[in-house]
């Protein structure tokens, strides 16, 4: 575009300085929200995506460092937004940054596998694996299932894997070896070709509106 509006000529300038100061790559940054539809206004935040997990974890780093700097200011409203650390200041705008999967992230087909849901259990537990949790769905490994009341009790064979969240909030709230409480729906996940089942709770499935993750203090 050859007449920028002020917001997009800052949002411009924000890439370029986070690509500088990370080593990502400009093409793998992109921009959402009201910039993307050409709908801004004076008031829009700036919404940014980065495109695959390493990048993600970098331009975490880059942050962090930048507002360590002073060139960035980290803004922080809640609890999700303290344990997530992806909304900050620049130039007097908020901005916003998400993770998106490149194409060869993606290791799931549709129709790959069947879901069905058992029972909604609350539970604490430990994460194994946060290498997903910046995507939407985010996707924990997880370990040491403790239920927190005898109807979220499970026999081994039920004891999920995995917590899904399908809510954007909880995207990157935990790392690993963070422990976390969870609400949401157990479910059996089979494969649809060789039989192999697995559990996993998913988080925003609207059955239960007490559905969430909150980090935990170690």
């Amino acid at each position: 575009m050859k007449n920028r509006d002020s917001l997009q000529k800052i949002a411009l300038d924000l890439i370029k300085l986070l690509s500088s100061e990370s080593d990502i790559a400009l093409e793998d940054f992109g921009v959402h929200g009201s910039i993307a539809l050409n709908m801004q206004t004076v008031e829009s935040d700036i919404d940014l995506a980065v495109y695959g997990a390493r990048n993600f974890r970098k331009l975490e780093e880059t942050i962090a460092k930048l507002v360590g700097e002073g060139a960035l200011d980290c803004v922080v409203n809640n609890r999700l937004d303290a344990a997530r650390l992806y909304k900050g200041r620049y130039l007097n705008k908020i901005f916003m940054y998400n993770a998106v999967r490149k194409p060869e992230e993606v290791n799931t087909q549709y129709g790959m596998h069947t879901y069905l849901p058992v029972k909604s259990v609350m539970f604490q537990c430990t994460v194994r694996d946060d290498s997903e949790a910046m995507f939407r769905p985010s996707i924990y490994k997880i370990e040491n299932y403790k239920p927190a009341h005898s109807a979220s009790m499970l026999s081994e064979d039920k004891v999920p894997k995995l917590v899904v969240s399908m809510i954007g909030c909880y995207r990157n709230i935990a790392r690993k070896g963070g422990k976390i409480e969870v609400s949401g729906m157990l479910e059996r996940v089979e494969n649809v070709k060789t039989g192999e089942f697995f559990h996993q709770v998913v988080v925003g499935t609207s059955i239960n509106e007490n559905e969430h993750i909150w980090p935990l203090k170690a």
